[in-house]
């Protein structure tokens, strides 16, 4: 029988916090997986977690969960600016990583993490979780299958409750294109990678990025400040075989229009994938349909987790996989990397109104 895997999870707070809602629960229901350790800024937060969870350990300072012997899989779930120190720490203690996307605040960031693993010999996986959707998997398998004949459009819509015009305290790092933690760069890297790993490989870009709430309230400040950032974001892709997509992720959308929606057109019929939730459609499940008949399609062992954890938890199994039979199914430091070229070229593009065309954006 396979020794379960001890994972410890950084950022797993009792009261709030996306560890919570998806890492803890998909981590407590997989088999061949165990929470060993949880640890949060404080040890008063981090044993509370602790108990709440069911974790063995409890820490106060995150380096002392890497140095955990009984921790072989670090997770860090925490602000994207943090990232570095821990998994560069994590890889150098010898842990296995799972990583929340972005990896990093930048290309650089994001390459010296990727190396390091490499030289490490660890694996780690980066939280593009919709790639290990069952559903995204059987729609990818459709096209390319012929199922729709020779793909001729398709057409993204993604929108989210994040970056309305007025924002938590606790979210206003996100204001601030140097964290790295965008609306593009988030919920953007999400939709890109899902239109890639359905529909296949982007041959070019060319992006629009606007701010459609030119000023915010953070928290109960009753001033209002400019924001810097866009919040909506248009992108027109020649897709290899020469099909055309398009994608609009767009913020401050109420809950109730935070729907998810892709349309594939081929010669001979269409699906479409459909879903949505407050976070963004990673954060919830998809649903299929050919030719407009409801497909089903088996969740595994996801199929009863939350709906906030079955993405999560599709990641933890195929790292999990990955681990044992030393395989690489789950999505890597070296695809964080060519997304976050691609999400650069996006960005570009927006800022210049000229396509961008690369070699090394992600392969499906």
């Amino acid at each position: 029988m396979t020794k379960s895997l001890q994972v410890g999870i950084i950022g797993a707070s009792v009261d709030s916090g996306w560890a919570k809602e998806s890492h803890v629960p998909a981590v407590q229901k997989l088999a061949r997986l165990e929470l060993a350790a949880v640890a949060t800024s404080r040890q008063s937060t981090a044993d509370a977690a602790a108990k709440a969870f069911g974790a063995k350990a409890a820490y106060g300072n995150a380096a002392d969960l890497i140095r955990d012997p009984d921790v072989d899989l670090v997770s860090v779930c925490i602000r994207v600016p943090n990232h570095r120190e821990l998994v560069l720490g994590a890889i150098a203690a010898g842990k296995h990583v799972y990583c929340e996307w972005p990896l990093g605040r930048n290309i650089t960031e994001t390459e010296e993490m990727a190396a390091a693993a490499h030289t490490a010999g660890v694996h780690a996986a980066i939280g593009l979780q919709t790639r290990m959707n069952p559903v995204a998997h059987r729609a990818r398998d459709l096209v390319a299958s012929g199922a729709i004949g020779r793909l001729l459009s398709a057409r993204l819509y993604s929108g989210t409750a994040a970056f309305s015009p007025k924002i938590a305290a606790a979210d206003s790092y996100l204001e601030n294109a140097e964290n790295g933690a965008t609306l593009v760069s988030i919920h953007g890297g999400h939709a890109l990678d899902l239109a890639i790993a359905v529909l296949g490989r982007l041959e070019d870009v060319i992006a629009l990025a606007t701010t459609q709430y030119p000023e915010i309230q953070v928290g109960d400040e009753a001033a209002r400040q400019a924001r810097l950032i866009p919040d909506h974001l248009l992108v027109q892709a020649r897709l290899t075989g020469g099909g055309a997509l398009s994608i609009e992720v767009a913020g401050g959308r109420p809950p109730e229009a935070t729907q998810f929606r892709l349309e594939v057109v081929g010669d001979k019929g269409n699906l479409a994938l459909d879903g949505g939730a407050p976070r963004g459609f990673p954060t919830g499940r998809l649903r299929l349909a050919l030719n407009g008949e409801p497909q089903h399609v088996d969740d595994g062992e996801t199929g009863a987790m939350p709906d906030t954890a079955a993405n999560v938890a599709g990641i933890y199994a195929a790292l999990r996989d990955d681990i044992a039979l030393g395989t690489s199914t789950a999505p890597d430091f070296t695809h964080a990397v060519r997304l976050a070229r691609l999400v650069d070229d996006v960005l570009s593009s927006a800022q210049t109104g000229t396509r961008k065309a690369t070699a090394d954006w992600p392969v499906q």
